[in-house]
């Protein structure tokens, strides 16, 4: 009957419960289980009847305190900077004045990336206190009129342009104002021999007015770097890249020339994202022009090798992680922090 399903079989269990020499029928009072400042303050502490714990137990496991990959990732980057023998510079001003972030690179005043579409601009203070005077007239005159081998851009300078406040849009403002220091102590010395070349870098959040997507956020972290020596070469930098990936993991690079305002020539780095399976911009580079050394004060041999990278987009390709916003942002998992690698960089043997 069983197969021809005419029946079913079902199991019922039964229990047979009865009274002991410990049944109540009202719950036994444990004793306060806190100690309060009420008890305290009252003194009824003293004939409270308080719960047994038991001290020599283990306490509930302590969770938090773990590093974001992007904080992962940054500290690999500084400690490839320092193998290499660079220096950090300090990058603590968000807001920078126009001058130091557009004008002093040689950027003219009416490029594209100086509107409000592509940078944010501050309400207040509005305008920067004070720009070197000596300098911005170098630099006024270079825009206006050219020279150090160029005819300049051939318009009338604007100092308050010049002067507004914006949330900086690259860390390269922090790089001119060293480079033009930098100028300002060989000024001082009255002797070029005393140069020595000098490396630096700075892993910071910059700030952009961009349409976000998969690859892109209003606020990331941008890694500059400069190598500043005397007759430097395109095959130089080439090299450096090369090296400073291979040290991180990110073999598969490409090299693609671009224009930049400010460098001369200028190459695009890309890297190859294995989950998305297409070739990502990853940082920009270039060497710096002479319109932009020469007013500083810099001698004309000395060559300066500057480069911009992302420290998001690196970190998307060593984590496998297809969308930026799955990387930064409130819609972030916790758990996916906790459950990511210590560190997931392939180092350099």
């Amino acid at each position: 009957m069983k197969k021809r399903r005419l029946i079913n079989v079902s199991k019922v269990t039964y229990y047979a419960i009865e009274k002991t020499k410990d049944f109540q029928t009202t719950v036994p009072d444990e004793g306060a289980v806190d100690l309060t400042m009420e008890m305290l303050a009252d003194g009824s502490w003293k004939t409270s009847k308080f719960k047994k714990m038991n001290v020599k137990t283990d306490g509930k496991g302590v969770v938090g305190g773990y590093l974001h990959p992007l904080l992962k990732v940054r500290e690999e980057f500084k400690r490839v900077f320092v193998e290499l023998g660079f220096q950090e510079m300090k990058t603590n001003r968000f807001v920078e004045s126009s001058f130091w972030n557009f004008d002093a690179l040689y950027q003219p005043q009416q490029h594209p990336a100086r509107d409000a579409h592509d940078t944010f601009f501050m309400k207040e203070p509005q305008f920067c206190r004070e720009i070197p005077q000596e300098y911005m007239e170098r630099v006024k005159k270079t825009h206006e009129q050219g020279g150090y081998g160029s005819i300049g851009y051939r318009y009338s300078w604007d100092i308050n342009e010049a002067k507004k406040n914006i949330l900086r849009t690259h860390t390269t403002a922090v790089s001119s104002k060293l480079l033009r220091q930098l100028a300002v102590e060989l000024e001082q010395m009255k002797n070029e021999k005393e140069f020595k070349p000098r490396k630096f870098f700075s892993i910071d959040r910059v700030f952009r007015n961009e349409t976000m997507d998969k690859t892109h956020l209003c606020e990331f972290h941008q890694m500059e770097g400069m190598v500043i020596d005397r007759n430097l070469s395109l095959g130089d930098m080439i090299g450096l890249f090369s090296d400073f990936f291979e040290r991180i993991g990110i073999t598969q690079l490409r090299f693609k020339p671009a224009f930049n305002p400010y460098t001369e020539p200028s190459m695009e780095i890309f890297g190859f994202h294995p989950q998305l399976k297409k070739w990502t911009e990853i940082g920009n580079s270039g060497m710096f022009r002479p319109e932009m050394l020469e007013p500083m004060g810099l001698p004309k041999d000395i060559t300066v090798l500057a480069w911009g990278l992302g420290l998001e987009r690196p970190t998307m390709i060593l984590y496998n992680i297809d969308n930026i916003q799955k990387l930064v942002g409130s819609t972030v998992p916790l758990k996916d922090t906790r459950s990511n690698p210590i560190v997931n960089l392939s180092k350099k043997k």
